[in-house]
């Protein structure tokens, strides 16, 4: 798959690290324009440098309001799709396009004889470095933390044991241990936006824990397990499901367990989730 159309990862459109794009790309800037002065800054005020850090920090906060309004769209936009690496690329382009706009029009307001294409240029190659360089440290960091969290779940749910039955222990987003049940007691994982459900026994009661997490962080926690992903929005513990059934308006697993709903499987996991319930049914004959 070429790397251009390859979907980005989940954490870069979670609700909290949007939040922490915006929040860092602002401090970021506002420390960039107080050093290095672009944007013709030095002509906006003639005043003091302690004023021209409160005039700067307004019209900067002003300026990453594109940012904001630019990942609350993408926030929403994801909920529907994903984006691909070249999307994503085209979505910060846009975004340097119009913040270099912005500051593009008032240092223009502010010197009347300027010329546009000049100081639309100069705009433009800041922003570029505003905007880039603060994207690049916290997708760096994103990567990280999640690398991290996800390296440590998939070594607790392999070595994990307590009395001979396996142990699938439950993380949240920044790591810390949230559930921890026996492997044979879990049912299924549902998307629930910013979180997922954990449907499991307890006291062979059907039990839901909501965690703060993904499911793609899930789906690659449980790689090379009997846990796997069905659909969009389901990951399924195969050791629970008795039946596939096909139906007029699609495919359904089963469970032997009441009140558990029959959960889809999606054309995208349909052969592969099959082909797996045959091979894993026929060796536990």
């Amino acid at each position: 798959m070429n790397v251009l159309t390859r979907k980005i990862p989940a954490y870069h459109y979670e609700r909290s690290n949007l939040i922490r794009l915006v929040l860092f790309t602002a401090f970021f800037d506002l420390i960039f324009i107080n050093i290095y002065k672009p944007f013709s800054s030095l002509t906006w005020y003639p005043v003091s440098e302690f004023k021209f850090f409160l005039f700067s920090s307004l019209v900067i906060l002003t300026g990453v309001l594109v940012v904001a309004i630019s990942r609350v769209i993408m926030y929403y936009y994801t909920k529907k799709r994903s984006i691909n690496y070249l999307e994503y690329g085209i979505w910060i382009v846009s975004e340097i396009f119009f913040m270099s706009l912005f500051y593009t029009i008032y240092s223009v307001s502010l010197k009347k004889e300027a010329d546009i294409l000049e100081v639309f240029s100069e705009s433009a190659e800041n922003t570029t470095l505003v905007l880039l360089l603060p994207y690049a440290i916290l997708m760096l960091y994103f990567s990280w933390r999640d690398k991290e969290q996800k390296l440590r779940m998939i070594e607790e749910n392999k070595g994990d044991a307590i009395g001979g039955a396996s142990v699938i222990s439950f993380r949240d987003e920044k790591g810390e241990l949230r559930l921890s049940i026996k492997h044979s007691n879990l049912l299924y994982i549902e998307s629930a936006d910013n979180y997922v459900r954990v449907w499991y026994l307890n006291k062979g009661v059907v039990t839901k824990f909501m965690l703060r997490n993904t499911l793609k962080a899930m789906e690659e926690a449980f790689e090379g397990t009997n846990v796997l992903r069905c659909h969009r929005s389901y990951m399924v513990n195969f050791e629970q499901v008795k039946v596939i059934r096909r139906e007029k308006d699609g495919v359904y697993l089963e469970f032997d367990v009441e009140k558990v709903p029959d959960i889809p499987i999606s054309k995208t996991y349909s052969e592969k989730v099959t082909h797996w319930f045959m091979c894993y049914s026929s060796s536990n004959e």
